[in-house]
């Protein structure tokens, strides 16, 4: 089901932007926006794995140096027919985990020091399974989808307020007629819009990972009374150095939100995650 409905959020991007291009740039400034956003987004899917670890200074581990760590990342990784990622350590009290890398043969795994010593070893091993499901699952693959198009859109939005402050500049074969309203739609609520449905499918890919995570390590209540955890200790313990744009990356949302706030959240909310998660031991989640 989450599968069918982060297809359904990516098609519905991917309209909109192809709309929004024809309306307000016409074919050229369409494709330009494209070229330029999948330029941008191209350099982050081959580096952002590198740039996040630096961001919290994630460090590198042996097996020497966490041995039980391993173990579980090990034991899951050959359950699952996963190559072995890397593993790495972020010194942050905070609890927290996220996986990134372009594919499951260049993964790496984060953790901090804080969710060590807050989980038991039951609920680690769920928190290691829902990262690896991300890598198993080609989710950064799936967010640099969906940041490129949205990136677009919010590219032609601006190229068209640019148009219109140098008195237009298309050609006849592009033009569109210069409907004020379409123009409207184009510099507010298109990319309103897509920052939606890149939200919503973030959203979608955690409650995917919760549930084949869950079904990897084959005890979902562990991940539920770890998610839990996260989130109570979380709240007052907050992440040093996090932004909105590397916030998807983590198994909770490091920034507070609420409200109308849910809406941009790259996160479910814990307490729905966690009834979902204790309805898998009753039965698949429709």
């Amino acid at each position: 089901m989450n599968r069918l409905k982060t297809m359904m959020l990516l098609a519905a991007l991917t309209a909109l932007f192809i709309w929004i291009g024809q309306a307000l740039g016409g074919q050229r400034g369409m494709i330009m926006a494209l070229i330029f956003a999948g330029l941008m987004n191209f350099v982050s899917y081959w580096f952002s794995d590198k740039i996040v670890l630096a961001m919290y200074g994630a460090k590198e581990i042996s097996e020497s140096e966490g041995p039980e760590l391993y173990a579980l990342v090990r034991n899951l990784t050959q359950r699952s027919s996963l190559p072995m990622p890397k593993i790495y350590m972020i010194p942050q009290d905070t609890p927290n985990a996220f996986a990134t890398g372009r594919n499951p043969e260049h993964a790496a795994i984060a953790v901090t020091s804080g969710i060590m010593s807050l989980l038991n070893r039951d609920e680690l091993e769920g928190v290691i399974g829902h990262e690896l499901s991300h890598v198993k699952n080609h989710d950064t693959l799936i967010s640099t989808t969906a940041a490129t198009i949205a990136g677009a859109l919010s590219m032609l939005a601006h190229m068209a307020m640019w148009g219109a402050m140098m008195g237009g500049g298309r050609s006849r074969d592009d033009d569109r007629g210069g409907n004020p309203l379409v123009l409207l739609v184009g510099l507010i609520v298109a990319p309103l819009a897509a920052s939606l449905i890149q939200m919503a499918i973030s959203r979608s890919r955690e409650f995917l990972a919760d549930e084949s995570g869950a079904s990897m390590t084959g005890n979902p209540l562990a991940l539920a009374g770890a998610l839990k955890k996260i989130e109570s200790f979380a709240k007052r313990i907050p992440l040093q150095g996090g932004t909105p744009a590397m916030a998807h990356l983590f198994i909770i949302n490091p920034l507070k939100a609420g409200g109308m706030v849910r809406l941009f959240s790259t996160h479910p909310s814990t307490e729905e995650r966690v009834q979902r998660l204790e309805r898998m031991t009753l039965g698949p989640i429709s």
